[in-house]
């Protein structure tokens, strides 16, 4: 008899470090939106946490193998509705991302994407096991994920299109991709690249004023080289101990942009100083780790590729938003997860946890 999924397998332990992080979360939004028109955003993020926390336990029920067969589905009505944004999307600051529901509810279709194209590429590859990928089926992933990434570079959203290459690039590589189709890829994406930055057409122009920030932001210290400039100030003026809650300088006079979503990190440096940054940091280290743990335990081909998928999404957000705070990368509006203030954001990443405690309560059911 097959032995029946329970909360006696839940992984309390990862949950308990995503708990603590969401606390700290909350505490430096309040912190750093306390003097600010944005300030209450805390109890939002609160509210967003308690609904991400019941989704979390709801889709732990659901069996994932059920979520895999009706992908192709979910695929579907994920690409209808990023047409169907840039068709009826909200504009905000020159872009559509969301869709307005009555009652002043916002959607933003982007952001979920990133699930369903997770569940996708793990259904794909699961289907390729044991077989030698040829160019036609790296052709056919690279679609997969290039249609949605191509309507939400359409909205603008570069930051969230970004996040969507994580999960093809783990697919390939759990799908057992040679070097040598890696290295010609590399090469044309490089040969591309080069090309594209170099002429400047295909950017938007305030994504080449942000690169030419990036490269030298003194240039226009006033301008697109403001944020890293701040950015820089506030996390190198936190020291070693932070200058405490409430207390940062270029948070609470309102010199740090946007600093309880993209610059969260910045102000929490700035207010909690290196050690607080390298807790933090050793945070996301614990709950990566518990992450992998559970792919490696996982009971089938397809629960490894899907948490993989999941842990490729949160390091290259971690990697890409503390590394544009520090000056290490472009600025690109990709939020760090569990800690920028975002319900989108935050329901994407315990709906994901969902699937993870979902694939985890079912390892040793036959």
């Amino acid at each position: 008899m097959p032995r029946l999924s329970s909360y006696r397998d839940f992984d309390w332990v990862l949950l308990g470090f995503v708990l603590l992080l969401s606390v700290i979360s909350v505490l430096e939004i309040k912190s750093a939106t306390l003097h600010t028109k944005f300030h209450g955003f805390d109890h939002k993020q609160i509210q967003f946490l308690a609904v991400g926390l019941v989704l979390m336990f709801l889709i732990s029920l659901i069996d994932y193998h059920r979520l895999i067969d009706i992908i192709h589905w979910a695929y579907g009505i994920s690409i209808l509705s990023l047409v169907a944004v840039l068709i009826v999307g909200t504009k905000v600051l020159g872009g559509r991302r969301w869709i307005k529901f009555p009652g002043g509810i916002h959607f933003q279709p982007s952001e979920w994407v990133k699930l369903i194209l997770i569940l996708a590429v793990a259904r794909y590859f699961w289907g390729l096991v044991g077989k030698e990928l040829t160019w036609a089926d790296i052709g056919k992933a690279a679609a997969m994920v290039c249609v949605p990434m191509a309507l939400v570079l359409k909205q603008p959203d570069l930051g969230t299109a970004l996040t969507y290459l994580p999960i093809l690039i783990c697919g390939l590589f759990l799908g057992g991709i040679r070097f040598k189709q890696v290295g010609l890829i590399v090469l044309a994406i490089a040969l591309v690249g080069g090309i594209a930055v170099k002429s400047g057409k295909h950017l938007k122009p305030y994504q080449q004023a942000r690169i030419n920030a990036f490269i030298n932001p003194d240039s226009d210290p006033r301008g697109s080289g403001y944020q890293i400039r701040q950015s820089l100030i506030a996390v190198g003026s936190g020291g070693i101990w932070g200058k405490g809650a409430n207390k940062g300088t270029q948070t609470q006079g309102d010199f740090l942009p946007i600093p309880y979503t993209d610059f969260i990190f910045a102000a929490f440096c700035e207010e909690h100083g290196f050690v607080g940054a390298i807790g933090v940091l050793l945070l996301y280290f614990l709950i990566l780790m518990r992450l992998i743990q559970n792919a490696q335990t996982a009971s089938d081909l397809p629960g490894s590729f899907i948490i993989m998928g999941v842990v490729a999404v949160i390091v290259f957000q971690i990697a890409v938003n503390v590394g544009m705070v520090v000056g290490l990368m472009p600025v690109t509006g990709i939020p760090l997860p569990l800690l920028s203030y975002g319900g989108s954001s935050v329901l994407f990443t315990f709906l994901s946890l969902g699937i993870v405690m979902n694939i985890r309560m079912r390892r040793f059911v036959n």
